[in-house]
Parts: structure tokens; C-alpha cells; sequence
């Protein structure tokens, strides 16, 4: 937004003579997202205000209905670049929702490209990004390469990725195609998401989200299959897998930041007869909670489940498909009775949380650190208690 915009939030009182300044010492075009970003004003009320100063509707999209043929012939690379979306008709009229109406000349383009009359009507920010993901699909700004250099900066990979020199060249040509494999992972971290599902069939690329449980197919934009490829291949590189083997099986991790947050992700790729199919395990370290108390159990299942792992001796097994929260389980256990009196020892594939105040082995088949390897030596530690991640062979069983 322009200069004036500040001044009109001004003279209805919503920002002082100082707030304003301050506001200013950014982006001076940006006077309004800067003075929200300070917490001087709500972006709901600044652009309300502005929007009656200068005889525009103030619409809150949260409640409003959206006619999606307002999109058919409306140029995309409008909406990306200026933060606007097409929500309707009014009389013949073509509603726009934008979060800048000082801005005229993507409306005149917009009038001009679909010869409709443009009316707009103001709106937040965050809310036309809602509808555009809702709308057009995760990943549809960076598809198009529009996407806000700020992007890139939203995820940090926390282990570097060691390749080749041509690799690395390849991989720095290609950035539209690291912003959206980032838009993805924001996505489903933003979404609380449990698990990533990126599967190839024959009518293209599908994206879906495990959520509570559930998964939920996520929209993408048709022009996303020509990328398949390239997003399969960029979490491969990310993993440290090897890209060029698409016969076998392959398993890796990546350790990511997101928004300031550690996120570890549990790779799995299989070949699949469109291509290789691709699931993520998220674990949100900021998010996890381990509290035996806290997992739904009711007090009489509580009560027992608590005296038979205080027991000094004996087995507990914790059985269950994926996703159904055996990790949580045990690792809420094993805080449960933590104690300096007690030597704790796991083994895991892999180390999922890190616990303090216990030993965490991590396996490693390839050079024969397996379960039943480090089980060996677990017992002449001294412990007194052991968690086994997986029995996955009669030995460690």
C-alpha cells in the first residue's frame, strides 16, 4: 500500500503520529502490513477503515460465498503477484477481492484480459491466501513461479545435502522446484499433518494429507504433473538417497525447520507402476507432548497400564498399525518411570524424540548394528530397563 493509507488509519485514530512513523521505517509501501505486523492495529480493522475512506466494501471472506466461475478466464499470474481473487459477479460486474485497492493497475489488466468491469472490494490478506490454496491447490504459486522470493527462506534444511558438483548445479537451476516441494512440507506442518502421501497413478500427480487419522486429498494444480518427477527426485536428494535407483524399495530421513519448529521426516519411497510412490512420517517435535496420563486412557485402563510397567520385572508389548500412537505409548511410558535410580537403554529405527535422562541407540542395518546386534550389548550395560523399537526377526524376539 501507498503512503496515504497510513495516514488514513491515522486520522480515524487507529494509529498515533509515532505508531505511524514506526510504521514507515520498513517498506514504505507497505505502511498497513507493517503497522499489523507491530501490533498497532488488526488487519480487519485497518482495511476496513480504508476501505470506507474511500468508498469501498469491506468484505470478511471467512463468511462469504464464493461463485468459483468468477475464476473461468481470470488471469492467475494477477492473483499470485497481487494478492487478489476473483469471488463473484454483481450485476455483470466481476468482484475482486484485494488486500491492496491503491493498487489500480492489476485491475485495469484484469478488466482489460477478461473485458468484464472490475469492481473491487477489500479483503485480508491472509484470507485471499486462504481461498488461492483452497482453490488452485498446494504448491499452485510456485508452479506458476510466482511465489515471493521470501519463500525459499521458509524451510532450512538442518543436515546438508552431499552431491556431486552437476548435481548441485542442476538442483540450483531448478528452484522453482525446491520452493514447492517447501510449499508442500509448510503445508501439511501448518495442517498438523501426520503423515505426506505423494503417489503417482495414471491420471497424475496426488497429493494427501493423513490428519487426525484421515487422509484428505489435497487440490493441486493440473500443471503440477509436469513436476512429478523433479518433486520425487528433490525429497530422494533431501533424504540423501540415490536418485538414479528407481527399482528398489529406499528408506531415509530429513531433518527440516519450519517456521522456527524441528521437524523430522521418515522417508519411504516404492516403485509403483505409474512411478514411484512417496510417503513422509512428520514428527513435530514442538508439538509432541509425551504424558501417559494425557493419551485417552480411562483411570481404571490408566491405573493398571501404570502398575505393570512400574513392575521390576517382566514384558510389555505395544501392538498396533501405523499412526495408532506406539510411540507416543511407549515413550510416555518410559518418562512415566524415569528416574536417576533406573538405567534406561533403547534401541530404535529410528530415534524419533530425544528423551533426557535416557540412552538411545541408533540402528544402523547397513554396517550390522541391527536390533538384535545392539540388544547384545545393551545387556552388558547394566540396565534396568529396555525398550526394542521393532522385533523384527526371531533372534531380537
Amino acid at each position: 500500500m501507498i503512503m496515504h493509507a497510513g495516514e488514513i488509519l491515522q486520522r480515524r485514530g487507529l494509529l498515533t503520529p509515532q505508531q505511524l512513523e514506526q510504521s514507515r521505517n520498513g517498506d514504505p509501501q507497505s505502511v498497513v502490513d507493517n503497522a499489523v505486523t507491530l501490533g498497532y492495529v488488526s488487519a480487519r480493522d485497518a482495511l476496513s477503515a480504508i476501505a470506507d475512506e474511500v468508498g469501498l466494501e469491506f468484505r470478511d471472506l471467512r463468511t462469504s460465498e464464493i461463485d468459483l466461475s468468477a475464476l473461468e478466464g481470470f488471469p492467475q499470474k494477477l492473483i499470485y503477484r497481487h494478492s487478489m481473487f476473483p469471488i463473484g459477479w454483481d450485476d455483470g460486474a466481476l468482484l475482486v477481492a484485494t488486500a491492496d485497492p491503491f493498487d489500480l493497475y492489476p485491475l485495469d489488466e484484469a478488466c482489460a484480459t477478461t473485458g468484464k468491469t472490475v469492481v473491487p472490494v477489500v479483503a485480508e490478506r491472509n484470507e485471499i491466501s486462504r481461498l488461492v490454496k483452497k482453490h488452485l491447490g498446494v504448491g499452485s504459486e510456485t508452479v506458476e513461479g510466482l511465489v515471493a522470493a521470501a519463500g525459499d527462506e521458509e524451510v532450512e534444511l538442518l543436515e546438508g545435502i552431499e552431491t556431486d558438483g552437476s548435481e548441485l548445479s542442476e538442483m540450483a537451476q531448478e528452484a522453482s522446484v525446491v520452493r514447492l516441494v517447501n510449499e508442500i512440507l509448510i503445508e501439511a506442518v501448518d495442517s498438523r499433518a501426520s503423515d505426506i502421501h505423494i503417489e503417482s497413478q495414471s491420471d497424475g500427480l496426488v497429493i494427501r494429507y493423513r490428519i487426525d487419522g484421515i487422509l484428505h486429498p489435497q487440490p493441486v494444480p493440473p500443471e503440477i504433473n509436469r513436476f512429478q518427477a523433479a518433486i520425487i527426485s528433490r525429497l530422494k536428494i533431501m533424504a540423501r538417497l540415490n536418485i538414479a535407483e528407481k527399482r528398489l524399495p529406499q528408506d531415509g530421513r530429513i531433518k527440516l525447520r519450519v517456521h522456527g519448529r524441528e521437524v523430522d521426516i521418515r522417508l519411504s519411497v516404492i516403485p509403483m507402476i505409474h512411478g514411484e510412490g512417496l510417503v513422509m512420517r512428520v514428527l513435530d517435535k514442538s508439538s509432541m507432548v509425551f504424558d501417559l496420563q494425557g493419551l485417552g486412557m480411562s483411570k481404571e485402563i490408566y491405573d493398571r497400564f501404570s502398575k505393570l510397567i512400574k513392575l521390576p520385572h517382566g514384558i510389555v508389548l505395544v501392538t498396533g498399525p501405523t499412526g495408532s500412537g506406539k510411540t507416543t505409548t511407549l515413550y510416555s511410558s518410559l518418562l512415566e518411570i524415569r528416574s536417576p535410580e533406573n538405567k534406561i537403554i533403547t534401541t530404535e529405527d529410528p530415534v524419533e524424540y530425544q528423551l533426557d535422562g535416557i540412552n538411545q541407540i541408533q540402528v544402523h542395518s547397513k554396517i550390522g548394528l541391527t536390533f538384535a546386534a545392539s540388544l547384545r550389548s545393551i545387556l552388558r550395560h547394566d540396565p534396568d530397563i529396555v525398550l526394542v523399537g521393532e522385533i523384527r526377526d526371531l533372534e531380537t524376539a
